[in-house]
């Protein structure tokens, strides 16, 4: 049967449902968060700060709240002009240097939480003593507590496009801003003007002061560079508004969903120029919208380079993850290889490296083959991308020291030196006894231990030095490099190549084993950890096993800090070094590391990691590292993720079980009081009858005088008696079996006239008042326990009120819900006991009270009317003294005279 092209076109329409579920999520964490909106331009002076600072004015004339956090006005008299109206934020001072510098105060905006608050220059780095080191992390708190924030920034100011920048300009740009801020922004405001028009601003001193203005004409405001960084400036809004186009195209079903996203792999090797291409991959990435890679092979190549070499690929490594690739370092003999198997395990469509010169004589009868000829060969499938990047001259500088020697280390090659000399000593005793050719054996290992100790180039210049010493001393003619006999030509190629092939392997062998030892240290750590706080059943052991475990692994001071009831934190003993609980409470609340090493108070000597279980955070890590260095590397930082999510949840796993074995005693308890509770009333049930019925039965021969006072008092103890028993029964045969209630039509008069009836004699020392309207409808209400909770009222009433006071009771309709209420003139709400207490079992308000009773009357009050969809208030009485409990049921529709007026329901 032929398909329905209609069926199949609405097939394609339909929107994907896993991208309106994660529409709805992103929706819902962008729902308290402010609105971010910054106005972009390719440099100074176009007028971004007047333009912010116009709409700034007509939003405070519609009423908005509008706050200016900083703005800079560099001495520009329109845009002087633009502030006068808007209220200022004061700034702070910091001290730095000796000088006294004013900065942006960002407590005091969370403070005053404007609608609107406008903060100039997003790059601008905060001076030192801030709370972030960056503004843009500022804006990045405001927007977190619900703050628009307006801000302004330049072209030349974005991380990716740093480089770019610098070769138009010939100026290195040291503040930028992660790409993601500029493209997860709510609004962005392209202010732009032509060129010329900038220059002729410039000049009439518009811009810079006069004295700066022929300075910067000459340098950065050129015609040529201006047209290039505006050209940037407008392609970089336009790849955004393509972005929101694709976005828009994607929530209709307007274009097929790819079934697979692209994945790009980009491999660096330590060399000038892989900052560059890693901004490079990241703007073909954004363009490609695909997910992209940055990886670093740990070669044996590669294990002796110098400080300054580690240092830079791991700088590379941490720039590429602010722009938003995932990184790693991966352990290999082979980088082709360990990049091949790296894309094929991660799924890379694409393999991204930077092109590099092959410095090798054209005469040579042979080369090498180049890096992406051996991935082509080994896998042919993957594509391999070759991008050309600039050194410039600020980065050739900064890594020149990170170049110069890479490979070389002086210390081992002058150990192989002296182990070689050594074993031609050794050599010299041995001949005495052994022929020439069983001391080659002592060479061999000579170099296979130095390649074992030093690495692979310390390993051939041992095997090419202990040829060099066998021949010079042990081969006729001795003391020199001449050879009479051509055979030991042979031996001599012979011995080098088995030297050489020794130390290759064992060097191969060493780095494996190295790259094993840390494999083993990261995972033994983690599964130790693992099953040891498998076995913590307390919080003690949990932080005990916690703190131990860590300070070895990470070879750092540990401390923890744990929230108590009052969600106050507190150092658990046995944490050590200086621990400051504020920028500890700062990292729980934003689930982010905060202190030393990270974006946010990095002045802190520890660095805080927040312990985020599935529920909510548990508390705060605090590590003071020895060396620092080692979680830059992207496998350590894993670990320490990994680390502390295991503790999380064993605080949380250990804080559940404990809620688990409170809620189990509690609720046997209240089993076995409601036991006892039941027990007691149906053994006392059966005497007061008796009792009651006795001294009604005597009152009406009773003479007048002392016996018939006696007579009242026993009938009166033995009703409040019989009333509590009531209470108990009925409060336990709600917590028991729950409560089923028995519905029928019932006029608010009759119910309250019966509850009148029950207390008559018990009434009759106070004023009682009712104001009951004739048109109150219809109750739909079960008529035994409520007129229970009347009755619970007003005995309450009529226990903490003194004799001869008011008691009102009234009932009105108000919307969809009649309000019965009981208002005494007593004493009124206790000051030290909340309203909704009252409503606890055995939960007295007045505790030292000489008034009889056990607490239960409000409380089986309140669970009849929950049980009836109502809810029952207290609140102190207007005008007092007094206090006013009121019942609230929801009228349902009246029922008409042909209808039953009795209704069964649970």
């Amino acid at each position: 049967m032929p398909a329905n092209p209609s069926s199949n076109a609405s097939m394609h329409a339909r929107p994907d449902p896993d991208a309106l579920v994660a529409k709805l999520q992103a929706e819902q964490a962008q729902a308290g968060r402010g609105k971010l909106r910054i106005y972009f331009g390719s440099n100074a002076g176009v007028g971004k700060t007047y333009a912010m600072l116009a709409a700034a004015q007509r939003e405070s004339q519609s009423g908005r709240a509008v706050l200016v956090g900083l703005v800079e006005t560099h001495g520009r008299a329109e845009t002087a002009q633009q502030l006068q109206g808007l209220e200022l934020l004061p700034r702070r001072a910091l001290s730095y240097q000796g000088r006294q510098l004013s900065e942006f105060d960002l407590d005091a905006a969370l403070q005053r939480r404007p609608a609107v608050l406008l903060l100039d220059e997003l790059a601008h780095s905060n001076v030192a003593g801030s709370r972030h080191p960056k503004r843009w992390q500022d804006v990045q708190e405001l927007l977190a507590a619900g703050i628009d924030v307006w801000t302004t920034l330049n072209i030349q100011h974005l991380e990716s496009l740093n480089d770019v920048v610098s070769g138009i300009v010939g100026i290195q740009v040291h503040e930028t801003v992660p790409d993601h801020i500029f493209d997860d922004a709510d609004e962005v405001i392209v202010v732009d003007i032509p060129p010329e028009e900038l220059l002729k601003r410039l000049h009439a001193g518009k811009v810079y002061p006069l004295e700066q203005a022929e300075r910067a004409s000459r340098n950065f405001f050129r015609l040529g560079n201006l047209l290039a960084l505006r050209e940037l400036a407008l392609r970089r809004t336009a790849d955004r508004v393509d972005e929101d186009m694709r976005d828009y195209r994607r929530e209709r079903a307007i274009d097929e969903v790819w079934p697979a996203r692209e994945r790009l792999l980009v491999g660096i090797g330590g060399r000038a120029g892989d900052d560059a291409l890693v901004r490079q991959v990241a703007r073909l990435a954004r363009r490609l919208e695909a997910e992209w890679m940055v990886v670093y092979v740990d070669a044996p190549a590669r294990q002796h380079r110098p400080r300054p070499a580690q240092e830079a690929v791991l700088k590379t490594l941490a720039l590429a993850a602010r722009l938003g690739a995932d990184t790693a370092t991966i352990p290999g003999t082979q980088v082709a290889q360990a990049l091949v198997d790296y894309a094929h395990e991660r799924n890379a469509s694409h393999l991204v490296l930077a092109r590099v010169s092959q410095r090798l004589s054209r005469w040579l009868p042979w080369k090498p083959a180049s890096l992406p000829e051996q991935i082509a060969r080994l896998n042919p499938g993957l594509d391999v991308l070759l991008l050309s990047v600039s050194r410039y001259k600020n980065e050739s500088v900064k890594r020149k020291s990170a170049d110069a020697g890479s490979g070389f280390s002086w210390k081992g090659y002058v150990g192989v030196t002296l182990a070689c000399f050594a074993a031609t000593a050794v050599a010299e005793l041995l001949l005495r006894v052994f022929e020439p050719a069983n001391v080659v054996m002592l060479f061999l290992l000579v170099v296979v231990l130095s390649a074992l100790r030093w690495g692979r180039g310390p390993g051939a210049w041992a095997a090419l030095l202990s040829v060099l010493l066998f021949d010079f001393f042990f081969v006729p003619p001795h003391h020199s490099f001449s050879v009479n006999d051509t055979q030991y030509l042979f031996t001599f190629s012979l011995m080098l190549g088995v030297a050489l092939v020794c130390g290759q392997l064992m060097a191969r062998l060493r780095h494996e084993a190295r790259v094993a030892a840390e494999r083993e240290r990261r995972a033994g750590a983690l599964a130790r950890l693992a099953r040891d706080l498998s076995g913590a059943l307390t919080q003690e052991q949990v932080t005990e096993i916690a703190l131990s475990t860590l300070s070895g692994v990470f070879d750092a001071q540990a401390g923890l800090l744990l929230p108590d009831s009052d969600e106050q934190l507190y150092v658990v003993r046995g944490s050590e070094g200086p621990i400051d609980p504020s920028v500890g409470r700062w990292s729980m609340e934003h689930g982010q590391m905060a202190g030393h090493g990270t974006d946010t108070l990095s002045a802190a000597p520890g660095l805080y990691v927040p312990l985020r279980a599935p529920v909510r955070a548990r508390g705060v890590l605090v590590l003071q590292l020895r060396a620092p260095h080692r979680l830059r590397v992207p496998e350590e930082r894993r670990l320490l993720d990994a680390c502390a999510s295991q503790i999380a949840l064993a605080l949380e796993r250990v804080h559940f079980v404990e809620v688990a074995q409170h809620t189990q005693v509690a609720m046997e308890g209240e089993r076995m009081r409601n036991t006892l509770l039941s027990a007691v009333s149906h053994d006392l049930r059966t005497p007061l009858t008796s009792i009651l019925g006795a001294a009604q039965a005597a009152l009406p021969h009773a003479p007048p005088g002392a016996a018939h006072e006696m007579l009242v008092q026993i009938r009166s103890q033995a009703q409040a008696m019989q009333q509590l028993v009531d209470n108990l029964l009925a409060m336990a045969r709600l917590q028991q079996g729950g409560v089923h209630l028995h519905r029928v039509w019932l006029p608010v008069e009759e119910l309250v006239g019966s509850a009148l009836v029950q207390l008559r004699e018990r009434l009759a020392d106070h004023a009682l008042q009712t104001q009951l309207p004739a048109d109150l409808p219809l109750l739909h209400v079960d008529a035994v326990l409520m007129e229970r909770v009347l009755v619970n009222l007003l005995d309450n009433a009529i226990k903490y009120t003194p004799a001869g006071t008011a008691i009102l009771v009234r009932a009105q309709r108000d919307g969809s819900n009649c309000v019965l209420s009981v208002q005494d003139a007593g004493p009124g709400l206790p000051a030290h006991v909340p309203a909704a207490h009252l409503f606890e079992p055995f939960t007295r308000g007045h505790a030292e009270s000489a008034v009889a009773g056990m607490g239960l009357g409000l409380a089986l009050a309140q669970r009849i009317v929950q049980a009836h969809g109502g809810s029952l208030q207290a609140a102190p009485a207007q005008p007092g003294p007094g206090t006013v409990f009121s019942v609230r049921l929801l009228v349902l529709e009246q029922p008409t005279l042909d209808d039953g007026m009795e209704e069964k329901s649970v």
